[in-house]
């Protein structure tokens, strides 16, 4: 058994979210793409992983959980594109260890989940559990695990200890279990075109109809999902004006987070969606999915303009709230138009010539 194994010449780019990142590094090292290794724009659009879950409840910290993605990005994207996936959970963190020992030393980088606040080289202190991470190393004599992280752009060391904590994680959104995915690949993608109808249709549907499959439980505290959140979100900023000025400016901060810093590409996911779709388009030549990538576009800067409206220097809590008010009251109709576009050009790429 070696005790050192490291995987030469992993193509990892620093990414603006973790799944989408690690995926795009992992197609890129699998020789995997329509014209050249894919953008993480258009991974993230192919994984037909558009969502929306808004929860505010005083048992969260911060008291408030905005997401733009749906849970099974990491088990959807390499399906449609004809691999396989085992989500393989323990909470035995020797099992859980082997199963990426094992990837590694076959020679296949490991993808796993992690918490943040355990992953030394992040330096944050908020949990959250469900952070992909792609290991490509381990020496056992220094005791160190080598792992890329879409945060990130060097290979860090972790400490076995630290990376067992990260891997063993109870916070929030869901314990970490040691969740290890292991990936077969095709040795050949699908047409682009059948590919992004089908994503298209899945990211429509995950905002039309409440799966359950969301990242966060809606069960531990008043939430919703899709379209539903979008006008829970809306409705809800009007209530904080009856807040405190600490409170609010937690619950502003927190919301600017969570839409452009919270490892979401910008515009909660949206900008990813965005450039996906321009990708779609090019490759594809579809009118509608241009029309939808400028959708997606529009959508993204409502968000960031909520985002900044409670966060601009200079002006008053009271003052920010207003700007937020103002902004969030127009992402439901922003959310509307971007699901009916995903319709649209899910309809146009899947009735086309390819």
């Amino acid at each position: 058994m070696p005790r050192k194994t490291f995987i030469q010449g992993y193509p990892h780019q620093i990414g603006g979210h973790c799944g989408s990142g690690a995926m795009r590094d992992l197609l890129h090292w699998h020789g995997l793409g329509w014209d050249g290794p894919p953008s993480e724009g258009l991974v993230f659009t192919l994984g037909g992983a558009l969502g929306l879950s808004y929860l505010r409840s005083n048992a969260l910290v911060p008291p408030l959980y905005l997401v733009g993605r749906g849970a099974d990005f990491e088990v959807d994207l390499p399906r449609r594109l004809g691999g396989q996936v085992q989500v393989l959970t323990t909470d035995d963190p020797e099992e859980g260890w082997s199963w990426v020992r094992d990837e590694i030393d076959s020679g296949r980088p490991s993808l796993v989940w992690g918490d943040i606040a355990e992953l030394p080289y992040l330096r944050v202190q908020m949990q959250m559990s469900r952070h992909d991470i792609v290991v490509i190393g381990y020496d056992e004599d220094a005791g160190v695990a080598f792992v890329v992280d879409n945060d990130r752009a060097e290979v860090q060391a972790v400490p076995f200890d630290s990376l067992a904590r990260a891997r063993s994680s109870t916070s929030f959104p869901q314990p970490t279990r040691h969740c290890t995915y292991r990936i077969t690949w095709p040795s050949a993608l699908p047409t682009i075109g059948d590919t992004a109808a089908a994503a298209f249709r899945q990211s429509a549907d995950n905002m039309r109809q409440a799966s359950g499959a969301s990242i966060a439980d809606l069960t531990v505290a008043s939430g919703a999902e899709g379209l539903a959140a979008a006008a829970a979100l809306a409705a809800d900023v009007h209530t904080w004006a009856d807040l405190p000025d600490d409170e609010l400016e937690i619950l502003l901060f927190s919301l600017g987070a969570f839409i452009e810093k919270a490892g979401t590409g910008g515009g909660l996911f949206r900008r990813l969606l965005a450039e996906g779709c321009a990708e779609v388009a090019r490759l594809t030549g579809d009118l509608a999915t241009a029309d939808l990538a400028q959708a997606a576009d529009c959508c993204a800067r409502a968000w960031t303009e909520t985002a900044r409206a409670g966060i601009q220097r200079g002006a008053d809590v009271r003052a920010r709230l207003d700007a937020v008010v103002e902004a969030a009251g127009r992402l439901p109709k922003e959310e509307t138009d971007l699901v009916e576009a995903l319709e649209l050009a899910s309809s146009s790429l899947a009735t086309a010539d390819h």
